[in-house]
């Protein structure tokens, strides 16, 4: 036992302090299990593999599902739309047992609490594993471009906040380079520059915390975003950021996941996948999501739908829609993205729920569409709890 006590003594001092961090950066104590496969019990006895594996693109249909749209650093209001769906507590607690969630992308940008969403997430996935629901994290145009180096869309607020974590990150690994027991931590900032001209002086700390945070597998890139889906099906719907098109579906849905995920992780070339490129790319296409419904191309759509076995119905964020979640094409186009962040346009929150494949509604803050009609959706106004909107299957 002593012996196995030393052994472990330098994997247990690296826990504490990732521990240390993440708490300093988030306000929140999270798991380290010293095993981090989430399918072997024998190492860690308590981890508890109710969730669905890890990376699978097509998941039977749970008995409800919450479809949460753009967030975009706007960490209050993501907790707005937990509330409405009842998932969680005053504490923030999880309390949504076995409901599954899928957020569509687009965490990131526009607001200033990105990686306090991020850590918020996967404090929320570990409890939901444990209920036997599950969280599932999709990548938006936003994280790839994040990811690739782009910030036009971030905040002062945003890179501050990313500084914030570089510095505890950097104590952490000073902390870790003390023991013998463990290899010595790579150096955060290593083959990033500290100027970057035409660009004011205050902010390149941020940048340069933000590049090294963001890059392919880097420590917040590896840790959060290589876990996301980018295309996703659940029984009779389809989930994805911007779009589908049958190209895409031909491409391979499963192929889509690993290149991109591989991509973040820094197994393959440092440039995005081909795939993630082009305003017709699954990612920034608005085909299905433009604001009028005769914009909204549903011959395409249908022919879409019929080539992914099952699909009935595509679900997408990355457009706003001021009036609130809506559906067009006989409701096989969901569009959820309803701009609620303050860096967007401060939309009152909403949510999508799916009882059993097919009795959905929309879950709202929103008092002003009480007597009001949707295309595509019939509303209803209960005695009590959050206006809702139920959606012709």
């Amino acid at each position: 036992m002593e012996d196995s006590t030393c052994r472990d003594l330098p994997l247990l001092l690296s826990s504490f302090v990732d521990t240390f961090v993440d708490f300093a950066v988030s306000g929140l104590f999270l798991p380290h299990p010293l095993n981090h496969d989430p399918n072997t019990s024998k190492e860690n006895p308590d981890r508890i593999p109710t969730a669905p594996p890890l990376f699978q693109t097509r998941y039977p249909s749970p008995d409800r599902l919450i479809a949460i749209g753009d967030l975009h650093g706007d960490l209050h209001k993501f907790k707005e739309c937990l509330r409405l769906a009842c998932l969680i507590d005053g504490n923030d607690r999880w309390i949504g047992g076995n409901t599954t969630v899928v957020q569509v992308g687009d965490v990131l940008d526009r607001g200033g609490d990105e990686l306090k969403i991020l850590y918020f997430l996967e404090k929320l996935k570990h409890e939901a594993s444990i209920s036997g629901g599950s969280i599932i994290t999709m990548n938006g145009n936003h994280e790839i471009s994040n990811v690739n180096g782009n910030f036009r869309c971030a905040t002062k607020a945003g890179l501050d906040e990313f500084k914030v974590w570089s510095d505890w990150f950097c104590i952490g690994n000073s902390m870790k380079s003390l023991c013998d027991g463990l290899e010595k931590p790579k150096r955060l900032f290593e083959g990033i520059p500290s100027v970057f001209p035409g660009i004011k002086e205050e902010f390149h700390e941020g940048i340069r915390a933000r590049i090294a945070a963001l890059r392919p597998k880097g420590p917040i890139s590896g840790r959060f975003l290589s876990n996301n889906l980018t295309v996703l099906v659940i029984g009779e719907s389809v989930f994805v950021h911007g779009g589908i098109l049958q190209k895409h579906v031909f491409y391979g849905l499963e192929r889509i996941n690993e290149e991109v995920r591989n991509w973040i992780n820094g197994l393959t070339t440092r440039s995005s996948p081909d795939i993630v490129t082009g305003r017709d790319s699954f990612i920034r296409l608005r085909t299905f999501s433009k604001g009028l419904a005769k914009e909204c191309d549903c011959t395409t759509l249908e022919h879409v739908l019929a080539t992914i076995p099952g699909a009935k119905r595509m679900i997408m964020g990355h457009s706003i829609q001021r009036a609130g979640i809506n559906a067009v094409c006989e409701n096989r186009a969901i569009r959820i993205d309803v701009g609620m962040s303050k860096g967007c346009i401060n939309g009152l929150p909403e949510v999508l729920e799916i009882y059993r494949n097919s009795e959905m509604r929309v879950l709202t803050s929103n008092p002003l569409y009480q007597d009001d009609m949707k295309e595509g959706l019939g509303l209803f106004l209960p005695e009590q709890g959050p206006k809702q909107v139920e959606v012709n299957a």
